[in-house]
This record gives C-alpha cells, sequence and structure tokens, in this order.
C-alpha cells in the first residue's frame, strides 16, 4: 500500500481537499440554518422546531455507522462525492417543487423529509471524510492538519448562520436551496482533482451486519479504542448545560436583547477558530493524550467558571477559552482514533465516532434541557464541569493513557 510518506505533493492534496469539504460544509450549514430560522419565524412552533432538530441528527445517528462500513468497503472519494451530489439532487427537487406547493403544512412536510435525506447523506458522507484524512497525511503530521480542519470548520459554522440570515433577509428559502447545489458542485469539482492514495481494503467482504458487528467487536475489544469512544460520548452528553444551552442561560441571567446572544455566539465560534490555530501551530510537539487531557480539564474550568460568573465580559472571555479547550479535545481525541485503528477498519470506527456525536447530543438535551426548568442551569453547568474534571483526573492515572510503555501512548 502507497503510504502518505511515499505520496508527491501529499500537502497541496490535503489543502485541496479540506477547501473542498469547507466550501460544500458551508452550502450545508447555510441551508441548516436557513430551515430552521424559516421554521421558527413562519410557525413560532416549538414542536416543528424539535421536529426540524430531531430530523437533523437522528438520521445522522443510525447512518453514521453504516456509512463507516462503506467506506472501509468502497472507494472513499467516490463515496464522498456520490454522497454530496446526491444530498445537492434532493435539496434541487425541493428547490424546484416550492412554487408549486400552495399549502403551507405540506411545505413544512417536504422540508422535513428533505432534512432526514439530508442527515443521512452526512452520515454517510462524514466517516469516509475523516477516514481520508489518515489516507493523505502522514501519521507525525495528524495533530496539525486535524487542528487545520477544526479552524476551517469552525469559520464555515462562524459564517454561515450570518450567511444565511443576511441571504433570508434580502432573499427568499428557494434562493438559500440554490447555493447549497451551487456549493456542493464547486466543492466536489475540486475534489476530483484530488487523486487519493491507494487504500487499505478489508480483508474480507461479509453482509454489512457482520461488518458492523466485526467494527464494533474491533473497537470495543481495544481496550484503548473502547476507552476513547467512552469518553467521547460522555463529554459530549456533559458538553450540553454550558454549550448547547448557552442561549438559554444568558437569556435567564444577563438579558433576552439579541446582542447578548450574538456575542455569545461569536465568543464561542472564535474560541473554536483559536484552537484550531493553536492545535495546528502546536502539532505533535507533546503526547496527544496529554493533550486530550488538559483539553478536558481545561472544559471543565470553563464550564464551572461559566457557572460562577456574575459579569456578562467575564462570560463571554470564558466562553471563548471553553470553545478552545472543544476543539483541542475534539482535535485529540480524532487524532488518536485516526492513529490507534487499523487502516481497514478506520471507516467503521470513525463512523462509531459520528454516531456518538449525532446520538449523545440530543440524549443530552432531552436530559438536560427539561431539567433546566427543574434545577437552576448555573448549579447543572458546575455540575458537568466537576464531572469532566474528575474524568479527566480518572483517565489520567488509567494505564492505558498514563502510559504503560506502549509507543502510541508517547505519541
Amino acid at each position: 500500500m502507497t503510504t502518505p510518506e511515499q505520496t508527491h505533493h501529499w500537502k497541496r492534496k490535503t489543502i485541496l481537499f479540506l477547501i473542498s469539504q469547507c466550501v460544500t460544509l458551508f452550502g450545508s450549514t447555510l441551508v441548516q440554518m436557513a430551515i430552521v430560522w424559516y421554521v421558527t419565524l413562519g410557525t413560532s412552533s416549538g414542536a416543528w422546531v424539535a421536529a426540524f432538530s430531531v430530523c437533523s441528527y437522528l438520521p445522522q445517528f443510525f447512518a453514521s455507522f453504516v456509512g463507516g462500513v462503506w467506506a472501509d468497503r468502497y472507494d472513499r472519494k467516490a463515496l464522498i462525492i456520490g454522497a454530496d451530489l446526491t444530498i445537492a439532487a434532493v435539496t434541487l427537487v425541493m428547490m424546484l417543487a416550492i412554487p408549486r406547493i400552495a399549502d403551507e403544512s405540506v411545505l413544512l412536510g417536504g422540508l422535513l423529509v428533505m432534512s432526514v435525506l439530508r442527515s443521512v447523506g452526512a452520515g454517510i458522507q462524514t466517516p469516509a471524510v475523516n477516514a481520508v484524512i489518515p489516507q493523505l497525511v502522514p501519521e507525525s503530521q495528524l495533530m496539525r492538519f486535524n487542528g487545520i480542519n477544526a479552524t476551517m470548520q469552525s469559520l464555515v459554522q462562524f459564517a454561515a448562520p450570518a450567511a444565511a440570515g443576511a441571504v433570508l433577509t434580502v432573499g427568499t428559502l428557494r434562493f438559500t436551496l440554490s447555493m447549497d447545489v451551487a456549493t456542493a458542485l464547486l466543492g466536489t469539482g475540486v475534489f476530483c482533482f484530488v487523486k487519493l492514495p491507494r487504500q487499505e481494503e478489508a480483508c474480507e467482504r461479509t453482509s454489512l451486519g457482520a461488518d458492523m458487528g466485526m467494527g464494533l467487536h474491533y473497537a470495543f475489544s481495544d481496550k484503548m479504542i473502547g476507552k476513547l469512544l467512552a469518553v467521547y460520548g460522555l463529554f459530549t452528553f456533559l458538553c450540553v448545560p454550558a454549550g448547547f444551552l448557552a442561549g438559554l442561560f444568558v437569556s435567564r441571567v444577563y438579558g433576552t436583547a439579541y446582542w447578548y446572544l450574538t456575542a455569545v455566539e461569536l465568543a464561542g465560534f472564535l474560541g473554536m477558530m483559536a484552537g484550531g490555530l493553536l492545535i495546528s501551530a502546536w502539532g505533535g510537539r507533546t503526547r496527544h493524550v496529554t493533550t486530550l487531557l488538559v483539553g478536558l480539564t481545561v472544559f471543565g474550568a470553563m464550564a464551572i467558571g461559566m457557572g460562577l460568573s456574575a459579569n456578562f465580559i467575564v462570560y463571554l472571555v470564558l466562553m471563548m477559552m471553553y470553545g478552545i479547550a472543544l476543539t483541542t479535545v475534539q482535535t485529540a481525541m480524532t487524532t488518536l482514533v485516526q492513529q490507534k485503528t487499523a487502516p481497514a477498519m478506520q471507516g467503521r470506527v470513525l463512523g462509531l465516532l459520528g454516531s456518538l456525536y449525532a446520538g449523545c447530543m440530543p440524549a443530552g438535551m432531552a436530559v438536560f434541557g427539561p431539567m433546566a426548568d427543574v434545577v437552576p442551569l448555573r448549579w447543572m453547568m458546575i455540575g458537568s464541569g466537576v464531572s469532566l474534571m474528575l474524568l479527566a483526573m480518572f483517565l489520567r492515572f488509567d494505564r492505558h493513557f498514563s502510559g504503560d510503555g506502549n509507543s502510541f501512548l508517547k505519541r
């Protein structure tokens, strides 16, 4: 098999690949935000907003592991381009259908079906994207380029909501959907010029169910990978009080003005971009396990600090640090999983990682959201922060994380 070190111009190929994915991500995020805002302003219905939120994440939860199996079975480039173009085709059909739909409930139903199909497509595409990065990048440079990827994605997620608001203000929902089709074509066009190294295929192909079972057995029979996946799921779940419920906390404590909510979003995304830049600059100068544990500890401390804060400016500074720690944890986690997993199993294991995010985040919302109406949100934020710091302390003394002579842990 051709290794990244043996492949010429791997940096140029990697940057082109990351740019292509950021272009398509921009269109997808813009449309997702536009749909949620359209439904929120058009219906003022919590049930409809909840339905769209569930349909944006739950299908991806179920599709990610299947997508991971396919990423190990089939050509990843074809899989990524195929998923992108299929999502664009679904969006195009909806765009063409809108003028012929007179009933608002039918339109909402159509948008709901479109959200489900787009989420399935994202579940198929994401594991393949994450598996392509170690296919292109030498192992010694994985942390650096995962950091660059995190920075680019944070920039896209920072810009897309503002773009969605501007487009909806001066244009229509139909025009917004057309932008996703255009970015999908542009992104896949760029990716077509990226030649990937030959990927290592699974030793044998069995049924889809057997391949999924093999992936689960591989992931959880390896103590390190199994613990990394468990930590990532718990981390995502505990992110909810201080992260995903930040808007609710700010509206209750500091005020309901829109600029408060905008400032919080800006601080969080700026922190995430700064975290990606920090990781890409720092690269592999320290053990990745150490980076993960420091990130978890800082993340927990910032959640506690935000829960205790009474000053909005202090809260914003802590939120920015929270964003830095978030990117640090996610990048270190992804890099460790990529390094530890055998090439022929990376699609399945990274698919599991995607399923954990798509499943644990809504689970956290389902638990902490209603709880926030009974228990003070400050206490929940402090409790989640303490839990994350205890988790980091526990992992520090776990032999698989603290180092037992295994060269992997010294990276």
